[in-house]
């Protein structure tokens, strides 16, 4: 299946491991052309080299820069025609334990970046008739996980940002859709403890028996980045083999 992306910029951000890699690298494995951004100069620039794609410096708590960088994205590779919003999570903790000064941190990272950067993507797109852009949330969205207070409460508040703007851009060929991640081997959830404990939890509590492999969330994003999802908008999938239990 041609997914139409061959010759397409595409920005992937918080891209240097995990879901956002592989995400980018599915991206220029259908041809696009792809700019990743991290915080970290030498973990960006590696990955990078290793997937084909062109590395940027940037940090989620300055969300002033958002827009510059963008611009520079454009410079150096055109204006960009799908954007990919991957954020880490913030810390773990007592969900009433938590201070003034961390809920205003992840509610930089989790909803005031990225809307920097959809904000500034969204006119060209509009104007040029075409555009997707995919936000990484999770399943905590639908059924919130005790211990993740502000990854629940703040990336909620995106999934329904971004169905409000959907709505709006609609008639101008842009898309906003949302994916909920579960478990998938990424370092992230390997380093919460010993691996083969980890999966055989996978196989006890979850429907498909395993942890999910970053390719196949990629796919996913992929596609709802491509020309054949262009009649998706304003929706959100949770790719968690059979996890999330709610209906809605």
């Amino acid at each position: 299946m041609d997914l139409g992306l061959h010759g397409k910029v595409a920005f992937v951000s918080g891209a240097s491991a995990g879901l956002g890699r592989a995400i980018a690298a599915e991206l220029v494995a259908e041809g696009a052309t792809v700019a990743i951004a991290s915080r970290s100069r030498m973990r960006i620039d590696a990955t990078a080299g290793e997937i084909g794609a062109t590395g940027f410096v940037w940090d989620t708590a300055d969300v002033d820069a958002a827009a510059g960088l963008l611009d520079t994205v454009a410079v150096e590779l055109g204006p960009v025609d799908v954007l990919v919003t991957n954020t880490g999570g913030p810390p773990r903790g007592d969900p009433l334990g938590f201070t003034r000064a961390q809920w205003e941190a992840a509610y930089r990272s989790l909803v005031l970046a990225p809307m920097a950067l959809v904000e500034h993507a969204l006119p060209g797109m509009r104007a040029r008739g075409c555009g997707r852009i995919v936000n990484v949330a999770s399943t905590s969205v639908r059924e919130p996980i005790g211990q993740l207070m502000l990854s629940n409460s703040h990336r909620a508040a995106m999934v329904t940002a971004f169905k409000t703007i959907a709505v709006e851009v609609a008639p101008d060929g842009v898309t906003l859709n949302t994916l909920l991640p579960g478990h998938f081997a990424t370092a992230r959830i390997l380093d919460l403890g010993p691996r083969e404990q980890i999966e055989e939890d996978a196989r006890r509590t979850l429907p498909i028996e395993r942890l999910g492999e970053p390719k196949e969330f990629a796919a996913a994003a992929v596609f709802l980045c491509s020309a054949r999802a262009s009649y998706i908008t304003g929706e959100t999938l949770a790719v968690d083999g059979g996890k999330t239990r709610s209906v809605f």
